[in-house]
């Protein structure tokens, strides 16, 4: 009896003679392994009964085992071990002994019977033909494995290395290792073999029909896409030939209520599809043209709400003020509600940006109970892009128009067509013109576009456009009506704060009720002292900052609630941006407040001027435009003409040069409605009277000293308004606009119509002006003495 390591094995089982690489991971294992390397390299190899079994005791191991010895012993880095072994001989176990960290037992060797004779020759040529055949069906079993078995002359050696080679049960391995006479063990291997043998072949048997069954299948498709080429040659492929898809194509053609021109056009389509290659270009092309004039909505209408009164509770539900523009809603609602039918009107909503110009268009179709589409047009170059492509061109597409309508899926959504003014108009295309025929109601009824090549009524559609302003082609203006949205009053503003800015704010900053408040004069505070727009989109930016302030502070624990005011406003919104009020703090000489438009809304413009030495020159400053230079020469000119009626002497001219000066000098200026503050401004300068500080003015002034109308006195006069002027003066001539100027802004201000530059000289100075009585004798006193020659002749040349 023998001391051996033990190493139990877990689904393998080694044969005597055979090298056989394991890996090895418990920590038992691991010991005995390392014991044999320390000692003489001798391991006993013995199976589990249960491989399951972590920690085997001697009623959990075979009998039988194999002494090995240990031939390389590599340790991997996840911890198990990978050990070459190489079986000596059969052993029996006969006593199991725990050695600390691993097992060890006594092992009886147990030898092998003689086995000889014909018999045992014939049974081993019987099993190594037999392991030939299984190799040929077992391809994991290299070719030269049953050459090597064919050398093996002693029959206990060749059952033990058939067995190691063949893929069968643990047991059935174990019962082997346990006979001791060799031909009994052949014996069984041959049977074994048999038994495999027999599986194998099923399973070559099931692969050849599997892949017999593959090959019939892709016979079957070959033939079958043969079949329809041949039908599609004969022309009788029926609605079958493509599918589904054919099939759905002409039920859709059946059912839509598809225009007359547009049936027949899809029904030639479809019939050249059916006489096309499925995976053709072509193909494509039709397969797409169709599913573009399929999916259009041939006949499908929302239903327009028809209640006025619900209609205006809806408008003014979502936006504050803008009478007017609701108002013409309203009206056209009520008209289609009468006559059912009304050829969609074209609006086209003209504003500063912040006004609410596209959430109105959401309003009007949600009042009308039409679907929404909108479209920017910012940026637009491509007259195809309203139009289509043609479908001779690769990649062709429909205009924006016909995707739209198919994507609103109804014929008489309301189509909001955005930034009009910002189209794009140069030598690379002129959208501009495309939009003439889509948005005329006489000629919309039957819009053509070039991809489709079919007439589209337009005529159910609302065509509601926005603009900042009216730099528009003429012939397009001339089709839509302009409804301006000047912009919002200070109270106006507030109460859009309140009734939608700030709970908006509140809600996308994630604060819990009471977390957050802004006082209305807090709120007033704010619009006075960090906005100066038309719209509302800074006040929401800055309502939004201090809701982001208020939300840190809260959540760093240092307040628990924040409740804005004016006395607080600074410290979460900042250095004040504007200063609220005059923009002078007293009379000034020369220095009169004037009245502008620009494309965000009204602004006070200050008009500056000095007299220096010189020679009567007018010099101007303040990036101007080309037409407000002529306008200041023509004040400058009318003043000089007129000088002796204000008290200026015609001789100041000849000694005085006047330089006229428009503050903020990076902003282009231009426009005709400055003029007569710069002949107050030139008068004031020139006669040292100053300019009453509270009064701004805007109109332009002739040679003979009227004063004419100007554009966009709303705008102007919510700027004096906003920058806390007390008196405008305007021209009489749009005295009769006031008419559509909401009555607060009339209430907080005092407006003068006035018709001649001497009422506003009148009424913008603070002392009236002397006039004086000038002659040519007075003129010629006033030049400057002439040289006298000196005696001599020193001038004679």
């Amino acid at each position: 009896m023998t001391h051996y390591p033990v190493l139990p094995l877990r689904d393998i089982v080694v044969f005597p003679h055979m090298i056989v690489p394991l890996f090895v991971g418990r920590d038992k294992s691991v010991a005995a392994l390392e014991a044999a390397m320390a000692a003489d390299k001798e391991i006993f190899l013995v199976a589990q009964l249960d491989p399951a079994q972590d920690d085997p005791a001697r009623e959990d191991l075979y009998e039988i085992g194999v002494t090995a010895t240990v031939l390389q012993l590599l340790k991997l880095p996840d911890g198990t071990v990978r050990v070459l072994v190489e079986g000596k001989a059969r052993g029996r176990l006969n006593e199991l002994v725990e050695a600390g960290e691993f097992l060890t037992a006594t092992i009886d060797p147990v030898d092998d019977l003689e086995a000889e004779g014909t018999e045992v020759a014939a049974l081993m040529r019987s099993v190594v033909d037999q392991f030939e055949n299984y190799a040929k069906l077992n391809r994991k079993l290299p070719a030269e494995t049953a050459v090597q078995l064919g050398e093996l002359e002693d029959a206990g050696k060749l059952s033990d290395a058939v067995m190691a080679n063949i893929s069968v049960k643990v047991a059935d391995k174990q019962a082997l290792l346990v006979e001791l006479d060799p031909a009994k063990r052949l014996e069984m291997a041959f049977a074994l073999m048999e038994g495999e043998l027999g599986v194998l072949q099923v399973e070559k048997k099931i692969k050849s029909r599997v892949k017999r069954q593959m090959e019939k299948t892709q016979r079957e498709y070959y033939l079958n896409e043969q079949l329809k080429a041949i039908q599609r040659e004969l022309g009788n492929e029926g609605d079958e030939g493509d599918g589904d898809e054919i099939a759905e194509l002409t039920q859709k053609i059946a059912t839509l209520k598809l225009s007359k021109e547009a049936r027949t056009k899809a029904t030639a389509e479809l019939k050249k599809l059916k006489t096309m290659a499925p995976m053709s270009a072509e193909a494509t092309v039709v397969r797409n043209y169709l599913d573009v004039l399929l999916g259009l909505p041939w006949g499908k209408k929302s239903k327009i709400k028809k209640d006025i009164a619900a209609a205006q509770l809806t408008l003014d539900e979502d936006h504050y003020a803008l009478e007017k523009v609701k108002d013409r809603i309203v009206e056209y609602l009520a008209v289609q509600a009468r006559t059912n039918k009304l050829k969609g009107p074209i609006l086209c909503l003209v504003g500063p940006p912040g006004v609410g110009k596209t959430s109105l268009g959401k309003s009007i179709a949600k009042a009308t109970g039409r679907e929404f589409i909108r479209q920017s047009l910012g940026g637009v170059r491509d007259e195809a892009e309203i139009r289509g492509h043609r479908r001779t061109y690769i990649g062709s597409l429909p205009g924006k128009i016909v995707t739209n309508l198919k994507k609103a899926g109804t014929s008489n959504p309301l189509f909001l067509l955005d930034e009009i003014d910002k189209l794009g108009q140069d030598f690379r295309g002129d959208p501009a013109s495309a939009l003439l025929e889509v948005l005329d109601p006489e000629q919309n009824s039957k819009f053509q576009d070039h991809y489709l090549e079919v007439d589209i009524d337009l005529s159910d559609v609302m065509f509601v456009t926005t603009a900042n302003t009216l730099n528009l082609p003429q012939p397009l203006l001339d089709r839509m009506e302009i409804i301006r949205l000047e912009g919002y009053t200070e109270d106006e503003k507030v109460e859009i704060a309140e009734r939608h800015l700030i709970a908006k704010q509140i809600e996308a900053h994630g604060l819990k009720p009471g977390e957050f408040e802004l006082t209305q004069d807090g709120l007033r505070a704010l619009i006075q002292r960090y906005t100066r727009e038309a719209g509302v989109r800074t006040l929401e930016r800055e309502i939004a900052k201090l809701a982001r302030k208020a939300l840190r502070r809260i959540l760093e624990g240092k307040m628990a609630s924040v409740v804005i005011t004016p006395d607080n406003l600074g410290d979460y919104a900042g250095v004040q941006k504007f200063r609220h009020g005059l923009s002078e703090t007293e009379h000034q000489i020369g220095a009169v407040t004037g009245l502008a438009w620009t494309e965000v809304g009204g602004e006070l413009l200050t008009i500056e001027s000095v007299t220096v030495p010189g020679k009567g020159a007018a010099k101007v400053t303040g990036k101007l435009g080309d037409v407000m230079k002529e306008s200041i020469e023509t004040a400058f000119s009318f003043v000089k003409a007129r000088s002796p009626s204000y008290g200026i002497k015609p001789s100041l001219f000849a000694r005085k040069d006047i330089h006229i000066h428009l503050p903020e000098g990076a902003v282009p200026k231009d426009g005709p409605s400055a003029g007569i503050g710069i002949v107050t401004s030139i008068v004031s300068t020139l006669t040292g009277v100053p300019v009453k500080r509270e009064i701004a003015m805007t109109g332009e002034v002739t040679l003979r000293g009227r004063v004419l109308p100007i554009g966009g006195l709303k705008e102007k006069l919510l700027a004096a308004l906003r920058g806390g002027i007390e008196t405008v003066l305007i021209p009489q001539e749009n005295e009769k606009d006031l008419a559509e100027i909401p009555q607060n802004i009339k209430d907080g201000l005092t407006i003068i119509p006035v018709n001649h530059v001497d009422e506003v000289l009148r009424l913008a100075l603070t002392e009236p002006l002397e006039a004086i009585t000038w002659t040519d004798a007075d003129e010629l006193a006033a030049l400057p003495p002439a040289p006298i020659a000196p005696v001599g002749g020193e001038l004679h040349h």
